[in-house]
């Protein structure tokens, strides 16, 4: 069964102190699918582009072993658009617009093969649609879901509906505060991990990443890089490497997930390093095993005593 993806797909206007870039491929479903498509096949996004929505992204995605099929292309339509300028820190950024466009009247209906995935991904779309993804799956085994700030404010209740439902929760620190409303971050693992999702994994940007499961707690290290160019994308990277290689194994057991994390990590680290989707794109498995590889030398120490 394929690795079934639920998101959008964007043109981005991005600014950075660096560079900029206009009508450049964004959008969550967009880097979970690149960043899952190294470990796994077929992998299975469903969204929607307007008709200005370039080929030649359809193609660079079909050329990654990724099925286009749920993509639907709606003529007399446009693509949603965000536009975003980030500082010096790359931490903050100011969004400077956001044309919803097609992507407003989204509503993601599964065809058979979809509706028969066991591995699913709920990108950041309104908690309501991962719902309606929720009731059209048949025998989900594995969903991770990512939800935002605005949902969190705006979709409360329909998010802890969401909650229920799924195994895995993906948010950054300032998320989980906001959702449980607890400063600590070990106290709020706690409290969100009661509302439904057995594992959380809590995003700390350069510091890294940490995975709660049962009593258990796992920190995953930031790649030290040299040259950030570009931040978009780079936690829906994260959540693609993450589920793509447990979609791969198929082993849940939390050694794995640990690995996924890294891995996770190690896609996001790529994504970072170039403007749009193109940390992506022409990567090999030896230049991510190789980074994995770093990453978990990043976490081990020796103990003398």
């Amino acid at each position: 069964m394929p690795l079934l993806i639920i998101g959008s797909f964007a043109l981005d206007s991005i600014e950075t102190p660096f560079d900029k870039v206009e009508d450049a491929l964004g959008g969550s479903a967009t880097y979970i699918a690149l960043a899952s498509s190294y470990f796994t096949s077929p992998v299975y996004p469903v969204g929607v582009v307007g008709e200005d929505f370039p080929d030649k992204y359809l193609q660079m995605l079909e050329e990654h072993n990724i099925l286009t099929d749920g993509i639907e292309k709606v003529p007399g339509t446009k693509t949603f658009r965000w536009g975003g300028k980030y500082h010096y820190d790359l931490n903050t950024r100011d969004t400077i617009f956001t044309e919803l466009n097609v992507f407003e009247s989204f509503n993601p209906v599964l065809t058979g093969k979809a509706r028969k995935s066991s591995y699913v991904l709920l990108g950041n779309i309104t908690p309501s649609l991962q719902l309606k993804v929720l009731d059209q799956l048949e025998n989900p085994k594995f969903v991770v879901c990512d939800t935002m700030n605005l949902w969190i404010e705006n979709n409360r209740e329909d998010l802890l509906e969401v909650l229920k439902r799924i195994d895995v929760l993906i948010i950054n620190d300032s998320e989980a505060r906001l959702l449980t409303n607890e400063p600590n971050l070990i106290k709020a693992a706690a409290m969100i991990r009661k509302m439904g999702p057995e594992k959380l994994i809590i995003k700390k940007g350069e510091h890294g990443a940490l995975l709660f499961q049962n009593n258990t707690i796992f920190s995953a290290p930031a790649y030290p890089l040299e040259n950030i160019f570009d931040p978009t994308g780079a936690g829906d990277s994260f959540a693609g490497g993450f589920i793509g290689y447990l979609h791969k194994t198929r082993d849940l057991s939390f050694d794995n997930l640990k690995r996924a994390v890294i891995y996770g990590s190690t896609m996001a680290s790529f994504c970072v390093e170039q403007f749009s989707t193109k940390g992506l794109e022409e990567l090999d498995k030896l230049q991510i095993h190789d980074r994995f590889l770093e990453f978990r030398e990043l976490s081990r120490f020796d103990d003398d005593e």
